[in-house]
Parts: C-alpha cells; sequence; structure tokens
C-alpha cells in the first residue's frame, strides 16, 4: 500500500469520526495533517457534497477513493514534501443512523466480536479458527482443513468444484444464514433459493410469450469476493470487524493442492484457478446462495429496470438470467444484449455470451429444463422416458433399470415423480401410481 493511500485511509478515519459538516472536516483535515493545505476545503467540499446526508454511510475505503480521486490531493503528491499525517484518530466513526428499511429488518444486534462470538456459541480462539484469520495476513500459509473437495463435470463441458464445509463450519453459516440472511428479502425478480420460489415460479413468469432471452452469468459463485461480502455486511450496519469476521466464515480461499492433479490444472483455465485461489463463496456452502442473491441485488435492479423499459419481464434463478416479452423486446434484441452485458460487468458479473439464447414462441422455448410455450411443463420425452423406466420396474425389477448404480435407487425415483408432480400434477398422479405397484 503506497503512502498516498495510506494518508487518504488516515484523513477518512478521521472524517468518519468527527462531525460531517464542512467547516468541521476542514478543521479535521488541518489537524490530522498539521497544516492548512490550499486543496482541503475543496476536498471537502467535493466530499459533502457527493456523500450528502449519507456520508455516514460511507466506508473508510470508498471515502478514501474519494479522496484519492480530488484533484488537489493528487496534485499535493508531486511537490518535494506530500501529505503526511501528523495526527492519528483513533477514535470510532460514528454510527449511521439505521434507515427504516434496516430497523424494520430486526436484525441480531452485533456491536462487537464479543456480542459476534456469543451469539454463534464460540469462543473469541475459536471464532478465529474457523475464520482462518491467522491466514489473513499470509495468503500463501496453509488453509485450515475445514472444507472437502469435489469435482463435478458440467453439461456444457468443464468442471465445477463443490466446496463442502464440514460439520462444525456448517453448522456456523447455517445459523448465521437461519437467524440472520433469511431475515434480508432479496429483489422480488430472484427466484432461487429462496422459500416459496422455484425453478416452477421462476419459468412461469415467462409462459406464453412470443420470445424468451435466456442468458448465464459465468461462475457466479466464484465472481463473488471477500471484499464484496465484507460490504454487503458493512451495509447491513455491522462494523468493519464484525463484517469482517461474518465476510471470512462465509468465504473460503481454495487450497493449491486442490488443482495437484495435471488434468485438473489442464481443464480449469486460469482465471477460473485464479478466481478460486481468493477469498470467494463456496459453492456448496448453505450460507453462499442466500449471500449471492443479497450481493445481485443492484443487478437484480437495474436488469428489471432495463426490461421494464421495452415491456418485458425479468427473473433470475442464481445464475440464470431470463427475460421474456413481445415485438418490442424482439426487435430490440441486438443492442439488448449488449446492454445487459454491460450491467453485469459494471455490477461485478460477467455473462457467458456463447450460452445466450433466443427463443421465439414457433420453437421450443425452454426455462431452467422446463417447457414455457403456453405454460411450464417437463419436456414429453423426459416424461415418456420416466414412465417407461417405472414400467420395466414393475415387469422386471428395479435393479434392472438402475444402470449408474445409484444407492438409493428407490428415492431417486421418487424425487422425479415429485419434481413431475410439482409441475404437473396429472403427469404426476400417473407417475405415481406406476411407482406404487414397483416390489422393493
Amino acid at each position: 500500500m503506497t503512502s498516498k493511500t495510506l494518508v487518504a485511509l488516515a484523513l477518512a478515519d478521521t472524517f468518519l469520526s468527527r462531525e460531517a459538516g464542512l467547516a468541521s472536516m476542514v478543521h479535521s483535515a488541518a489537524w490530522a495533517l498539521g497544516k492548512k493545505w490550499k486543496w482541503i476545503p475543496s476536498l471537502c467540499r467535493a466530499i459533502v457534497e457527493q456523500a450528502g446526508e449519507h456520508f455516514y454511510d460511507y466506508s473508510r475505503d470508498e471515502l478514501a477513493a474519494l479522496i484519492l480521486a480530488h484533484a488537489g490531493f493528487s496534485d499535493a503528491w508531486q511537490d518535494n514534501a506530500p501529505p503526511r499525517i501528523k495526527h492519528y484518530c483513533l477514535d470510532l466513526p460514528i454510527a449511521p443512523e439505521k434507515p427504516a428499511w434496516l430497523s424494520s429488518l430486526a436484525l441480531p444486534e452485533l456491536a462487537t466480536i464479543a456480542d459476534l462470538t456469543q451469539w454463534l456459541k464460540l469462543s473469541a480462539a475459536e471464532l478465529d479458527w474457523f475464520a482462518d484469520k491467522w491466514r489473513e495476513q499470509s495468503p500463501t500459509a496453509r488453509a485450515l482443513q475445514h472444507y472437502r473437495y469435489r469435482w463435478l463435470v458440467k453439461k456444457s463441458g468443464g468442471l465445477r468444484l463443490i466446496e463442502i464445509p464440514k460439520q462444525r463450519l456448517r453448522s456456523i453459516q447455517t445459523h448465521i444464514l437461519r437467524k440472520l440472511l433469511d431475515l434480508v428479502p432479496p429483489h422480488s425478480a430472484a427466484h432461487g433459493f429462496r422459500r416459496a420460489h422455484s425453478c416452477v415460479t421462476h419459468a412461469s413468469l415467462h409462459a406464453g410469450k412470443r420470445v424468451v432471452v435466456r442468458m448465464d452469468l459465468k461462475n457466479f459463485f466464484t465472481s463473488i469476493s471477500y471484499a464484496r461480502i465484507h460490504a454487503m455486511f458493512g451495509k447491513l450496519g455491522y462494523s468493519s470487524s464484525v463484517a469482517a469476521a461474518l465476510a471470512r466464515l462465509c468465504t473460503h480461499r481454495t487450497p493449491l493442492g486442490v488443482f495437484s492433479e495435471r488434468e485438473i490444472t489442464k481443464t480449469i483455465p486460469w482465471q477460473e484457478r485464479h478466481a478460486l485461489r481468493t477469498p470467494h463463496l463456496p459453492q456448496g456452502s448453505p450460507s453462499s446462495p442466500a449471500l449471492a442473491n443479497l450481493c445481485a441485488h443492484r443487478l437484480d435492479i437495474r436488469l428489471d429496470a432495463l426490461a421494464n423499459s421495452l415491456n418485458a419481464r425479468y427473473s433470475r434463478y442464481a445464475d440464470d438470467l431470463t427475460f421474456s416479452g413481445e415485438y418490442e423486446l424482439e426487435q430490440a434484441m441486438e443492442r439488448f444484449s449488449i446492454q445487459v452485458a454491460a450491467i453485469a460487468l459494471e455490477e461485478g458479473f460477467s455473462v457467458n455470451t456463447r450460452k445466450t439464447r433466443l427463443m421465439r414462441a414457433g420453437v421450443r422455448q425452454q426455462v431452467t429444463g422446463l417447457l414455457v410455450n403456453r405454460h411450464p411443463n417437463t419436456p414429453r420425452e423426459e416424461f415418456d422416458i420416466l414412465k417407461a423406466t417405472l414400467t420395466n420396474c414393475i415387469r422386471h425389477d428395479p435393479a434392472s433399470q438402475n444402470r449408474e448404480g445409484r444407492e438409493n435407487y428407490r428415492q431417486y425415483l421418487a424425487g422425479r415423480i415429485a419434481f413431475v408432480h410439482m409441475v404437473n400434477a396429472k403427469r404426476g398422479v400417473r407417475l405415481k401410481q406406476l411407482f406404487e405397484k414397483i416390489k422393493w
């Protein structure tokens, strides 16, 4: 970190612990620097105009970024004697008043690390252990073994890493999910990983439309960094130290040994390996889906507004973005897809353009595996195959149909039937009748 950045951070700490008025900020800056620099009033005026009444909602990093961007502050570093901090402010930042929407959520009051450890029923040492705090200053240090790893083959090719927390950490993440994250509603366009929402509710929004557009986000979970999770907990009203501890508990840096096999190194692009090697949301953690939805809130707001401008509808199921509409959307498709990709980039995500699909009414329109040309339904061929499998189980025996060697084949078939029933009750009843005739 450069001296310029350190000075900006020290100024930010001073501003955030004092009164936010212009005169107070000018006085505070002169006190911290030990000199009344000519550019100080201009800097403070720019910050006041930018932050306004939301000044105390800014983090020290966000405020430091405004300071670094100021022309007068930057020019001062061209002199032989650039600014130096003479007095460091050690006071705690003034806590902003909670907005009405945040107060209404009734989130747990966790003012200090001690409150957090008590809430999680952990000792301070256990919190540091599970949060991998000791690695914070040493990225190359060996990882603690809090996770198990499994490589899965993607349908589109390539590999996906599932990072599964072990029992103790999983219970901690589940507690954070149930007692905190579940209290924060995501955007209404988010249908994945939410109670009373499913792939069916997601698909039903786009049924019977002239055109359906499906787009996909690259590396949805791994693209969400520790810094974004830290900032998100900060926006929920938690102090920097508490937000940092919560973020460390919910993120993970994949150990180098997970990529030791040569075939894996060849298959996984360098960018993906780099994202996994830096703190990110682990796919396989119980808290990751809810955190991903909250981090995508601004993305959902902007894409929903873009769709509304064309009288179209938008919804998101995890990394699957779906838009549907009539003639206006169809005519605007070329620039529309570019706008979606640009918004995603600005919000820290990336669209996989190779997976973009434009489906008109004359062809099969499929969303999250369901047909939506008229109403949500499972593809006919999938229903026919499942029906034939159940019939063969009755005529012969279930073992003869379990060609993939599933451990609990009965539960597997029951799950598939339940999904069909959720989408199409009539088809589900027919399959259930066949299932009940099987002799296990």
